[in-house]
């Protein structure tokens, strides 16, 4: 689904993935009506944005959560392992705490909700080609309140992972990823109970609540590359 009335050029390509043909649309006409981007495509699925992606290679997604064939987050993890150093941008309706940290540890450079300005929306992606995160108040907010919840680092990590057992340590790398339970279960062949279960005790035996605080913690705590450097990885 290429725009075919797009000229060669040297700025930043874009492409858009999203279902809702209305709003769709209409960003495109805001991308096409600016001088600062080149609008290359646009794609409506998560299988459409893949196909796009590879064909264009664009330097910046803007990527809806919720696609019929699956979410952003499918589209984030296919699209980031083919190209890395492309720039994801979430524009969307969901503006859970969950969604947005399973987006950012993904590797998306943005998270803002479909109500924004388009002149905001256009301030965000000109500071993103800054490098900065494109990232709402908002969000951002919310961003500072769930590292202000969480435990600071302490001493002694290692000691706390010899407590976890092999299947728990996999969860935890899983959970840091952004999976599902049930991508959790395909991914480990465990059943959805058995990876609930081993959610529970990781998050008894590290004094967490919820898996949102464990992402983070496992994060700022370095807990991955722990688990992999005593795996011998």
């Amino acid at each position: 689904m290429s725009d075919a009335n797009i000229s060669a050029s040297t700025l930043p390509k874009v492409l858009v993935i999203d279902d809702q043909i209305l709003f769709r649309e209409g960003l495109m006409s805001l991308l096409r009506s600016t001088p600062d981007f080149q609008l290359v495509g646009f794609a409506g699925s998560v299988s459409e944005g893949r196909e796009q992606a590879a064909l264009y290679k664009p330097d910046i997604i803007l990527m809806d959560f919720s696609l019929p064939d699956g979410t952003g987050l499918d589209a984030t993890r296919a699209i980031l392992a083919e190209l890395p150093e492309t720039k994801i941008i979430f524009l969307t309706v969901h503006e859970s705490d969950e969604n947005l940290f399973a987006a950012l540890r993904l590797g998306a450079k943005g998270y803002m909700l479909k109500d924004i300005s388009s002149s905001d929306l256009l301030a965000s992606l000109r500071a993103l080609n800054r490098g900065e995160k494109a990232v709402s108040r908002k969000m951002m907010s919310r961003i500072m309140d769930e590292f202000a919840r969480t435990p600071l680092p302490e001493a002694g990590n290692e000691k706390l992972l010899t407590r976890l057992s092999p299947r728990e340590l996999d969860v935890i790398r899983e959970i840091e990823a952004g999976a599902t339970n049930l991508e959790i279960a395909q991914h480990l062949f465990l059943s959805i109970n058995t990876v609930r279960h081993h959610m529970r005790n990781v998050l008894g035996k590290l004094g967490l609540k919820n898996r949102r605080e464990l992402a983070v913690f496992a994060r700022k705590n370095g807990l991955v590359s722990k688990i992999s450097s005593m795996n011998g990885a």
